[in-house]
């Protein structure tokens, strides 16, 4: 009887789901938005680095590719890639790094740096979409960006390098 009722609560929580996502889908239509509905594979993947948490969340997107976010220490979409053998690949050189990155005394740090940043985007991004911001209120961001660009470039030439199994992706 258990299970029955357990598959009676299974079923009903299927159904309101779906109805939910109906409701939602019909309200993005009315909005302007197009669906397209893929039954897809999300997973939440955690590591614990002694202490120190790494946490990455995947899913097929509608072009069968496998989009990949580390969403702890801090959200960064990482890649979208090829097969879940690829993402597997991607992890690894990650937590390889993270784990080599915990050695570093600085590493509460650029932890809080990289929050801040997330945390600056985002207000960044409400003010350009609640306010009309002037010419130059935009080049001054714009230099400042292009400032701590060029910042970074000169730190990367004056510090050590400590990773050396794959080359920066970015820099």
């Amino acid at each position: 009887m258990y299970c029955s009722n357990m598959m009676i609560g299974g079923v009903m929580r299927n159904r309101i789901l779906a109805a939910e996502m109906m409701e939602q889908s019909i309200k993005l239509q009315q909005m302007g938005g197009k669906i397209t509905t893929i039954n897809s594979k999300l997973c939440y993947v955690t590591f614990d680095l002694s202490g120190f948490k790494v946490s990455y969340v995947y899913n097929v997107n509608k072009k069968d590719r496998y989009f990949l976010e580390r969403i702890q220490p801090y959200p960064l979409p990482l890649e979208e890639l090829d097969s879940e053998d690829d993402v597997i690949d991607v992890i690894k050189i990650d937590l390889q790094q993270f784990k080599n990155a915990t050695k570093s005394h600085n590493i509460d740090k650029f932890v809080s740096i990289a929050h801040n940043l997330n945390k600056t985007f985002h207000k960044f991004e409400d003010l350009f979409l609640y306010y009309n911001l002037s010419e130059e209120n935009t080049k001054y961001f714009y230099d400042k960006v292009r400032e701590l660009e060029q910042e970074i470039q000169k730190i990367k030439e004056e510090s050590p390098r400590v990773y050396f199994d794959k080359e920066p992706d970015d820099l």
